[in-house]
């Protein structure tokens, strides 16, 4: 009788088989080198007529660069910086100048000017001036404005590297939401055939409806889950156009490199590497020195401050090189020379008020740039930690994805033998994509920690 049983149970199973035209594997075969680069394929595009765009971790990253607007605003402002301090060091050269004036103004009755303050009734002027003023605030502002350009240049590797950060998550949610999409059509044709199998059986009379009802609604949330993913994978894909594309387009696939091994790198590396490029270090950095600057340049306000003018040329009555005086032919070209030295005297405590508000500032940039200090020892020590354990149980999550996958299979085999229950059989399902659910998200945070570690470092290579 026993027999008999069995018999049925196999020829409901291959009746089954043939309904359903494949049986999916479950255990997946990771004995293979994960280094292979799989093309993840992309989504239907809005974009027709055009081959879509194979995007590599670095490809998006430089996209990435070129057209984020806030990134762009900080090299903006590290050129505007650049540009002050151009200004600044200009200042302390002499300058050149060709003045041209034409004087007149009332004569007397003599003939001579009826002004005090003019030299004749009809003056001209043309000469050219070489000026150069000797000020220690102007040169103190030099030096202040190359601090600032440090501190903008900083900035903008900060921005660079919040940046890195935003494209590798959106980058690698993108290639994980497509290995997902892999697993919930896997799991949702696995519910179908597991309905029908119970269908069949419960038609032979070897099962009861409980378990048809139980298949059922397993299988109706599988294609829950499948549009589900299918929901998540658009959004993904969204959100990393909008971040590399200057016009939306969602015409591209990305390569699944996803797993491809990428080793960690040892903490006392990481820590070297923070010590000579932490941007937001050197930011505080370049922050404290623009604000002792700022003190010196202040301090500057008591000193005094000297000039020096040099001119040639026509200074006459006649817009001409010469003049008669009477018989005589004289030139009208010549030079004169002026030295002037400004000493500051009283201003009613202005400077003293300024030296004080930049010693203020100052303290408050000290200040910073410790917790900078302090706050990288505990990123490198946090952040190492996280990457570390995302490595080490990346390797547990690949093996319980397969052996989920093993289970799967072995439980539907042992329930076709009458040897385990529906709900046995649901359980592995359900092991079976949380499995690799979590094999995915576990790729993505590894990847992640190793872009938020390059956020302590000055390596801005892709993961």
């Amino acid at each position: 009788m026993k027999g008999l049983h069995t018999l049925s149970r196999a020829v409901c199973f291959l009746g089954v088989a043939l309904v359903s035209l494949r049986a999916p594997v479950f255990a997946q075969d990771r004995s293979a080198s994960p280094a292979v680069d799989h093309t993840v394929q992309s989504a239907p595009s809005a974009t027709t007529g055009a081959a879509p765009i194979r995007l590599t971790l670095q490809d998006a990253l430089d996209r990435g660069r070129r057209n984020s607007v806030p990134f762009q605003a900080a090299l903006t402002d590290a050129a505007v910086a650049r540009q002050d301090t151009a200004q600044a060091r200009d200042a302390l050269l002499p300058t050149v100048a060709f003045n041209n004036q034409a004087i007149s103004t009332q004569s007397t009755l003599g003939g001579g000017p009826r002004f005090i303050a003019s030299n004749a009734v009809h003056e001209y002027v043309s000469q050219g001036v070489v000026r150069e003023s000797i000020d220690l605030a102007s040169i103190f502002n030099y030096r202040r404005a190359r601090a600032a350009a440090a501190l903008a240049r900083a900035r903008a590797e900060i921005a660079s590297r919040g940046l890195v950060v935003t494209i590798v998550q959106a980058y690698y949610a993108t290639a994980a939401a497509q290995q997902k999409l892999e697993i919930a059509r896997k799991t949702a044709a696995e519910g179908e055939r597991f309905l029908k199998l119970t269908q069949a059986l419960e038609t032979g009379g070897e099962v009861a409806h409980a378990d048809v009802i139980k298949a059922e609604l397993q299988a109706r949330d599988r294609r829950r889950q499948l549009q589900e993913a299918q929901l998540a994978l658009l959004n993904a894909r969204l959100d990393l156009a909008v971040l590399i594309f200057p016009d939306f387009s969602d015409n591209f696939e990305i390569a699944g490199d996803l797993h491809a091994p990428v080793p960690l790198p040892t903490l006392g590396e990481i820590q070297q590497q923070a010590a000579r490029e932490n941007p937001d270090v050197r930011a505080a950095l370049a922050a404290a020195q623009g604000a002792d600057r700022d003190v010196t340049t202040a301090r500057a306000g008591y000193l005094p401050s000297l000039s020096f003018d040099y001119s040639y040329g026509i200074d006459a009555p006649q817009f001409a090189v010469n003049r008669m005086v009477g018989s005589q032919k004289v030139s009208n070209l010549g030079s004169s020379a002026s030295a002037t030295v400004n000493i500051p005297i009283w201003n009613w405590g202005a400077t003293h008020s300024k030296i004080r508000q930049a010693e203020l500032r100052r303290t408050q940039a000290q200040r910073e740039l410790s917790l900078a200090q302090r706050t990288l020892l505990a990123q490198i020590r946090s952040l190492y930690a996280e990457a570390e354990t995302a490595f080490n149980e990346l390797g547990d999550l690949d093996r319980s994805a397969s052996l989920a996958g093993e289970s799967l299979e072995l439980t539907t085999l042992r329930y076709q033998g009458g040897e385990s229950t529906v709900l046995e059989v649901v359980d592995a399902q359900n092991t079976y994509a949380q499995t690799n659910t979590a094999y995915q998200d576990g790729a993505v945070r590894y990847r992640l920690a190793l872009a938020n570690l390059q956020t302590l470092t000055g390596v801005l290579t892709a993961p």
